[in-house]
Parts: structure tokens; C-alpha cells; sequence
């Protein structure tokens, strides 16, 4: 009967290293799945605690009056939660180390506590009593470097990425005004003459597509950076510039190019991924009338009129304009607006002044992104 007691007090030990050690395991893929891999990976940890995050800044955001204010508050939550994340990653790896000690014969889960944490910081303010424990510490040492060298590396590259993505934004300001507007857009380029140079907008705004898929998938957090402007925003100017490409291709009657529709594939492709990576719901194959877009028919004829005012050619068929505008349109109106409701951007036409509400996210459970159903209008 006494090696029941034994037998126990090691079964106890022999789960808590095993639990330990899982928890470093799991901050290390959790590292790894946000700092390392280039690829769309929504870790549960790392969502958990942006959302977790998110959650606070609501908290204050809805006793805000006004947007600047809004704006101001949301510029910080994307560098927060990258920072945030970090003491996640060291108290779950201080955690598992706690356990591994208390588990090899270290002392109390005190002592252990307190070996975990000199290690981890590297203070040398309590020695390893066993050789075991000895290499642990050397372990839980090197981990807490690795950590801190991930984020300090992993910093360069997300700024580096904003600010690529930013160049095209302020821009646009000259072309499309504060916020930004397909319409307004004409209505400034017409009078210059400038409507040939249209062609190169679009061919920069297809790299531009391009590069920020590849970036707001691999590093997931870019999504919420925000533009140093309080009025401008990557998802309004992307909005802005597909607008312009529909309408140049449905309504202005100018030759047929590939440019604008080229652009509009690779933004409506890149909007998708972004929202696959934030479970954001989309129609896979949408067509016009059977899914509806979220602007109306008044306000493409209100669009149109402006348009003539300014001396734009346009085609005598507005009905068809009308079909071509929202068969374009299509393709990116739900993915736009759910992106929009994530982020918060500021008012513009056409996008985010029609965003569905934002619906905060289940802190646990599935990754299903709940921003709202989008309420379409139709003529």
C-alpha cells in the first residue's frame, strides 16, 4: 500500500511535465504561425488574444462622440495586439516551465515559479538545484531570446509592408479627394485631360492589389494598421479605385481596355483572401440581379448626372450601364463592405458609409466572422 502514494505523487508529476511542456509547444507554434510562415494562418491563440484585445477597445469606442476621436483610439489597437500577444507567449511559456520543474523535483511550484521566471528573463536570482533542471533553465532561457528576437524581426517587415501599401493611398488623394470617390475621380481628370493617364492608374493599382495580398494574409494584424491621415484608408481608396475601373468599363464611352478590368480581378481577388483569413462570408460566384450590390439604382443615375455635368462621355444606354456597373460591382461589393465593418475605416461613398455593423467576435469557439449582414438596395 505505500507505493500507492508514490505511484500517484509520479503519475501527478509525470502530467504536469507532459503539460508543461504541450504549453511550450503551443507558444512556439503560435510564434512560429504568426512571426515565421508567409502564408494566411489564423492561430487560435493569437486570435483569441487580438480578440480578447478588441474587446476592451469597444468597450471605449461606443463612448466616443466622434470619429476622430474613434480613429485615433483604433490606430493604436493593431501595434496592441502585436504587442500584446508577446506577454501571452512568455506567460504560457513561463507557465510550462513552472510545471516542468515543480515536475522534476525542483521544490514547491513556488520555487518552481521563481527558477521559471529568472530563467526566462535570463536573472540568474535562483540556481538549478539538479542537473536536469539545470538544462531546462538553459532551455527556458534561449526560448524567451527566441521570442523576443521573432517580434524584434518581425517588426521591419510590417512596417516596411505598410508603408508600400500607404504610397498608393496618399496618392490617391490628389486624383480622387478626401475621402476618396470614383465619381469625383472623372470629375477632376476630365477637365485636366488626363483621362489616357486612367490606363497607368490601373495598371499601378493591379501591383497594388497584388502586393497587398500577399502581405494582409501573411501578416494578418496589417489589416488594422491605419494611415497616419485620419481620412484616408487603405479599404476607401481600394474601394474608390474599383468604383472608378466599373464605371470607366459600364458607363464612360471610351474604347474597351484590359487595364481597368485587370485591376478589378486582382482586387476583388486579393478583398476574398483577406476575408478567408478572417472567416468574413462571401458569395464564391456572384452575379447580378441574384446577389444584389449595396448601391442603388438612384444613386448610380445620381453618379451619372454628376458625371455628364463635367462633360464625361457616356454611353447612351443607361439601362445596360446600369447591368455592366453592377455586374462589376458584384464581384467585390459584400467582401468590400465586410472588410470595412471589421476595420472601421472612415465615411467614403460607395464603401464604408453602408458598411454592416460590426458584431464582436465569440472569444472562443469556431473562427466565424459575425461582422453583420450586408443590407442590400436594389432599383
Amino acid at each position: 500500500m505505500r507505493g500507492v502514494p508514490t505511484l500517484i505523487a509520479l503519475s501527478l508529476k509525470l502530467l504536469a511535465f507532459s503539460l508543461g511542456a504541450a504549453c511550450v509547444a503551443l507558444a512556439f507554434r503560435s510564434a512560429v504561425r504568426v512571426f515565421v510562415i508567409p502564408r494566411g494562418l489564423l492561430d487560435p491563440l493569437a486570435a483569441f488574444t487580438f480578440r480578447f484585445l478588441r474587446r476592451w477597445f469597444d468597450l471605449i469606442i461606443q463612448r466616443l462622440p466622434t470619429y476622430e476621436q474613434r480613429d485615433q483610439l483604433m490606430s493604436a489597437y493593431g501595434p496592441w495586439s502585436l504587442l500584446a500577444f508577446v506577454p501571452v507567449l512568455v506567460t504560457l511559456v513561463a507557465f510550462g516551465f513552472t510545471l516542468m520543474f515543480w515536475a522534476v523535483g525542483v521544490g514547491s511550484l513556488y520555487d518552481a515559479f521563481v527558477l521559471s521566471g529568472s530563467s526566462l528573463m535570463t536573472l540568474g536570482v535562483k540556481a538549478p538545484p539538479t542537473p536536469l533542471s539545470t538544462i531546462l533553465a538553459y532551455f527556458e532561457a534561449g526560448s524567451g531570446l527566441v521570442i523576443i528576437a521573432l517580434l524584434i524581426a518581425y517588426l521591419p517587415t510590417i512596417y516596411n509592408a505598410f508603408s508600400q501599401r500607404e504610397t498608393l493611398v496618399r496618392l490617391l488623394e490628389t486624383r480622387a479627394g478626401t475621402p476618396p470617390s470614383a465619381v469625383y475621380m472623372y470629375e477632376l481628370a476630365f477637365p485636366l485631360g488626363r483621362m489616357d493617364h486612367l490606363q497607368e492608374l490601373w495598371a499601378d493599382w493591379e501591383v497594388w492589389f497584388a502586393q497587398t495580398d500577399e502581405t494582409h494574409t501573411s501578416l494578418a494584424m496589417l489589416s488594422f494598421f491605419r494611415s497616419s491621415q485620419p481620412h484616408h484608408h487603405w479599404l476607401t481608396a481600394a474601394g474608390a479605385v474599383l468604383d472608378g475601373a466599373a464605371l470607366y468599363l459600364s458607363t464612360l464611352d471610351y474604347p474597351r481596355a484590359a487595364n481597368p478590368a485587370l485591376c478589378i480581378r486582382a482586387g476583388y481577388l486579393a478583398l476574398r483572401h483577406i476575408c478567408d483569413l478572417y472567416r468574413i462570408p462571401y458569395p464564391e460566384d456572384p452575379h447580378f440581379p441574384a446577389d444584389p450590390i449595396s448601391i442603388t439604382r438612384a444613386e448610380f443615375d445620381e453618379a451619372c448626372a454628376r458625371l455628364a455635368t463635367a462633360g464625361v462621355p457616356l454611353k447612351a444606354d443607361r439601362d445596360q450601364a446600369w447591368l455592366d456597373f453592377a455586374g462589376w460591382r458584384v464581384n467585390y461589393d459584400r467582401t468590400l463592405l465586410g472588410l470595412c465593418a471589421l476595420t472601421m475605416p472612415p465615411p467614403a461613398p460607395w464603401s464604408s458609409d453602408r458598411m454592416p455593423p460590426y458584431r464582436p467576435l465569440p472569444l472562443l469557439g469556431k473562427l466565424t466572422q459575425r461582422v453583420g449582414a450586408v443590407e442590400h438596395a436594389t432599383s
